[in-house]
């Protein structure tokens, strides 16, 4: 079973390695013929940069490996995600905010957490109709990260399991602090009256 699955990864190592060309080819383009086409370099290097991160997870769920946690600076990370996707919902005439009130640092993985506040604030972009949040707080020893929609919400709560969120939650799960283990939890009624994607870090 492992051997197929590793199989599998390699397919997916290959399929990133062609969309990262293709995206060079049409920047290339752009430049050679002044022809604007970001929201086609945006969905292919999003994709590209999703396979990746998926074959560090799947490299990380498959060896049974430890997240790799360190002191990070939860307002910096709620800028990246927001650099990285503003300007793809902007398109969309959807407004993406941040409200940071954590100042100190945490221990978690950067790259993961990245990884899955980008992919959450997407997924809440497609459902979202004017407005989606990104927050983080504090609360009782826990880091609260939390992206927020208008939309109207999870059909059913909770939502069937697809492959990412299974994911997501067994990624939280990596990061744990003594007898604390962190968690992903999916709600409706957020704070912009939509769906709720929560992650809590000890």
């Amino acid at each position: 079973m492992h051997k197929q699955l590793d199989i599998l990864a390699s397919g997916v190592h290959d399929a990133k390695n062609q969309l990262f060309i293709a995206e060079s080819l049409i920047a290339a383009s752009e430049a050679e013929h002044g022809i604007e086409m970001a929201e086609a370099r945006y969905a292919i290097e999003s994709a590209a940069t999703r396979l990746s991160r998926t074959l560090t997870a799947y490299h990380l769920l498959r060896q049974d490996a430890v997240a790799a946690i360190t002191p990070a600076i939860v307002g910096d990370i709620c800028d990246e995600v927001m650099l990285a996707q503003q300007k793809h919902l902007a398109v969309r005439n959807i407004a993406l905010t941040v409200n940071c009130t954590v100042v100190d640092e945490w221990p978690l993985d950067r790259d993961l957490i990245t990884d899955m506040l980008n992919n959450a604030v997407q997924n809440a972009g497609r459902y979202a109709r004017q407005e989606v949040c990104l927050s983080a707080t504090v609360n009782d020893g826990w880091l609260s990260l939390c992206v927020d929609d208008d939309g109207p919400g999870f059909t059913s709560l909770p939502p069937a399991q697809g492959t990412g969120l299974m994911v997501a939650e067994r990624l939280a799960q990596l990061h744990h602090r003594r007898s604390r283990q962190g968690s992903l939890h999916l709600s409706n009624h957020g704070a912009l009256g939509g769906a709720r994607f929560e992650l809590r870090l000890p």
